[in-house]
């Protein structure tokens, strides 16, 4: 190992061991963006997932130690991620909560899943921090919303900053907005898609080809998105400063208005939040 990769690791989790239980889709992009920036070292990471066989291919992929047994896994790491879907929490939490220790940090992307929850079911004081990214996290330009539970602190917070910095933007968030950022950054970006794709076929409607149209939609949505990232501008002000007097622009947001595109898309992050709420009970 150079040197250099030695300095990021340190900086990463000072040479933390890391558990990953269930290296699905958002645990397997999580744990390539730690490994390729340097911020764990394959020596000190693991991974579990369900059959045999998917371990297989896991350890082939990310050179890291990965098997079947949640409680071999959580008594190697300092840090444990819980990358299992909501419906198996609790039995994964049953099964290690004799292995987990207050010294270990538990760390869940579970989506719907509070931190009280988690630490109900150790049973003990474990320090808990909750997270929700989202699968732009693949290319690193992903959104992650934290929040931590009674247990956990400022140190805690940095070291799952440190973990979710690496595959795009972290904020820190009170736990009750928890459910409102799954709605709207988890699964933001199918509601992105699909007005891209509805872009696209208007474009195909006014005689552009398919992947003109699609090229033209998608880069346009990364260009306005960075500039509100940017600028830090409110969008209703770059809407006004795109938007000429007696121009295209205003005929078409006005077909957007007429359409309710804005309350649909309001009302869609409101239904999303309920179902976010509901998730954990099924």
């Amino acid at each position: 190992m150079t040197k250099a990769k030695q300095t990021t690791i340190d900086k990463g989790l000072g040479g933390q061991r890391l558990a990953m239980l269930g290296a699905g889709k958002i645990g397997g992009i999580l744990l390539q963006a730690l490994l390729d920036n340097g911020i764990i070292a394959r020596n000190q990471t693991c991974a579990t997932v369900k059959h045999e066989e998917r371990a297989g291919r896991v350890a082939e992929k990310l050179q890291i130690a990965v098997g079947t047994d949640n409680v071999a896994a959580v008594r190697k790491a300092d840090v444990i991620v819980l990358g299992v879907k909501p419906q198996v929490v609790s039995s994964v939490l049953h099964e290690i909560k004799h292995a987990v220790k207050p010294s270990q940090l538990v760390i869940s992307v579970a989506a719907s899943v509070p931190t009280s929850y988690i630490e109900k079911h150790l049973d003990a004081d474990v320090p808990v921090v909750r997270a929700m990214p989202n699968t732009p996290s693949m290319l690193r330009c992903g959104m992650t919303a934290i929040a931590k539970g009674r247990f956990a602190n400022s140190d805690h917070l940095e070291i799952a900053r440190t973990l979710f910095d690496a595959v795009g933007k972290t904020l820190l968030v009170d736990e009750q907005h928890m459910d409102a950022c799954t709605a709207l950054s988890a699964s933001g970006p199918a509601y992105i898609y699909v007005i891209l794709e509805s872009l696209a076929e208007a474009g195909v409607k006014v005689g552009l080809p398919r992947d003109m149209a699609t090229l033209l939609a998608a880069q346009t949505a990364l260009g306005a998105a960075r500039v509100v990232l940017e600028t830090g501008d409110h969008p209703a002000l770059l809407k006004d400063a795109v938007t000429t007097p007696a121009g295209c622009t205003i005929d078409g947001l006005l077909e957007l208005e007429e359409g309710g595109l804005r309350v649909t898309l309001i009302r869609a992050v409101v239904k999303a939040t309920q179902r976010a709420r509901e998730l954990l009970m099924g």
